[in-house]
């Protein structure tokens, strides 16, 4: 069935830039078009300023396998479609979505807890969908077999199969206050940021080849569970206020950095010297670092906030 307005579709591809325009694109962007698309070789290619500066009015975010978008219009070859998780919209190359299948919701979620995988034909055998990132949700509809797991691609497309080690089940629970297995779930947040360290500054990137400081937090938290806002602004609304005295492990942090006022970065443990410690993607050492704040520079804090966790 072809794609059509109106109608819901999903992402075909292990990452799908949305753009603001069919336009927006330039010929240093046609690895990020393809089928599938070369998000990892993309980046690689781009400069530390362009992935800063030269992507903004460009590009709006991103979107991961198998994201389901309702499509608002197409042009010749290209879709605009609102991606209801994130709140936004944007345009991706047609060929970048399916039609969801008839009765396409068995099977168990899983995140992939890998920083890259591949999604492949068989056990073993030839991929079928190249650079899959942490924080993709898969169903697994089948048995393992010899540490491989079967998963449901979008589409009318047979089961594809990924390595049982890169995958963890959705977790469980329900959304409680932040007071409520706040130390945990901070430290499981810190170790999930530690993981994407040195990973490049994107702008409108919320993948391990390149990302934003906002899609920092929306992946990390995606790991435990927890949708929050994709953006900066509700970001400085989403779960509660706290005073910086009392953050803990895991809390958010907004400074003021590469002048954005609402760059939103992840409370980590106390250095050796017991400065205060945040985890970010820096638009102005263009990757995801981890940096003290010291005491002359804790003016640049904007707001601090505490998320909600599952328990």
């Amino acid at each position: 069935m072809p794609i059509a307005p109106g109608q819901p579709a999903l992402i075909a591809v292990a990452v799908a830039t949305l753009w603001a325009q069919p336009t927006a694109p330039g010929p240093e962007d046609r690895l990020a078009l393809g089928v599938p698309s070369a998000i990892r070789e993309w980046v690689a290619r781009l400069t530390n300023d362009i992935r800063a500066n030269g992507l903004k009015g460009r590009v709006r975010s991103q979107c991961l396998l198998g994201t389901r978008v309702e499509v608002k219009q197409i042009t010749e070859n290209w879709a605009e479609v609102v991606c209801p998780q994130q709140e936004t919209s944007g345009w991706v190359p047609l060929d970048q979505l399916v039609h969801p299948a008839d009765g396409d919701s068995g099977g168990t979620e899983y995140l992939v807890t890998a920083t890259a995988t591949a999604v492949r034909d068989e056990p073993g055998g030839d991929v079928a969908v190249p650079g899959v990132t942490l924080g993709t949700r898969l169903r697994v509809v089948g048995e393992a077999y010899r540490g491989w797991v079967p998963v449901a691609l979008p589409g009318p497309r047979q089961p594809g199969w990924v390595p049982q080690r890169d995958l963890a089940p959705e977790p469980a629970g329900e959304l409680v206050s932040p007071a409520t297995g706040m130390i945990a779930a901070g430290l499981d947040a810190v170790k999930l940021a530690q993981q994407l360290l040195e990973i490049p500054y994107l702008h409108g990137g919320v993948s391990a080849y390149g990302i934003d400081a906002p899609g920092l937090v929306w992946i990390v938290f995606r790991q435990l569970g927890v949708d929050v806002p994709r953006f900066g602004e509700a970001l400085m609304t989403a779960g509660e206020a706290v005073e910086f005295e009392d953050l803990h492990p895991g809390d958010l942090v907004f400074i003021e950095h590469g002048g954005d006022a609402k760059t939103p970065a992840i409370m980590a443990e106390r250095s050796q010297t017991d400065l205060p410690e945040v985890i970010f993607s820096s638009s102005v050492y263009g990757k995801v670092v981890v940096e003290s704040l010291k005491d002359a520079e804790l003016t640049r804090v904007t707001a601090c906030r505490r998320l909600p966790v599952k328990a």
